[in-house]
């Protein structure tokens, strides 16, 4: 009987409340609830991409902004792929993608290292108000990656509208995480030379 891959977490302080149930091995079956409509469409093109099983349910003191609640995200959402994920055997470990959307090309490269690294190299453009403060990706990416002991690399190329950039990145943090949880059959430990991750 195949192992599932999942995880469920709760996280709930002052400032959020966070449900999220997650199945790695899904078919990008996702309910997801946050009072960020914006941030929902991004979450929910990064389940679909990635094949993963999201459900999400959250509040947040949003009276003061939106930053608790996004970088809380990252957090339960890598607390979930680290717990899931367990000792790491099996896996490809690496993922490297690059997606389009319309005139927005996005790089995402992963490593399931057991590191948190993270580095972010994006300018978003400004051609018109935004609905979301797209500098809260920074933090939720950063929490993700510090959370699931990731290395985590994305990368905006270039694109002109802010919508089009952000749904590029998200698709492509989705393929590229599916890419790095893949299990190889060639590769029954873990794969490291440490024979630890």
């Amino acid at each position: 009987m195949k192992n599932v891959r999942k995880a469920d977490i709760k996280r709930k302080t002052k400032e959020t409340s966070i449900e999220l149930k997650l199945v790695i091995d899904g078919e990008g079956k996702n309910q997801i609830h946050t009072p960020l409509g914006f941030f929902n469409h991004l979450l929910e093109s990064f389940s679909r991409h990635g094949l993963f099983d999201l459900e999400l349910n959250a509040r947040g003191d949003l009276e003061t902004g939106a930053h608790h609640t996004v970088e809380d995200l990252g957090i339960v959402l890598g607390q979930a792929f680290n717990n899931a994920l367990s000792v790491r055997k099996g896996i490809v470990r690496f993922g490297h993608v690059v997606v389009p959307m319309d005139e927005a090309l996005a790089r995402v490269v992963i490593d399931l290292s057991g590191r948190p690294f993270f580095v972010y190299q994006a300018e978003i453009p400004r051609d018109r108000q935004w609905e979301f403060d797209v500098h809260l990706v920074e933090e939720f990416f950063r929490a993700f990656a510090n959370n699931a002991g990731v290395a985590l690399h994305v990368k905006l190329e270039y694109g002109s509208d802010y919508h089009h950039c952000l749904e590029a990145m998200f698709k492509a943090f989705g393929r590229a995480l599916a890419q790095a949880v893949a299990i190889n059959p060639r590769e029954p430990r873990v794969p490291s030379t440490k024979e630890k991750l």
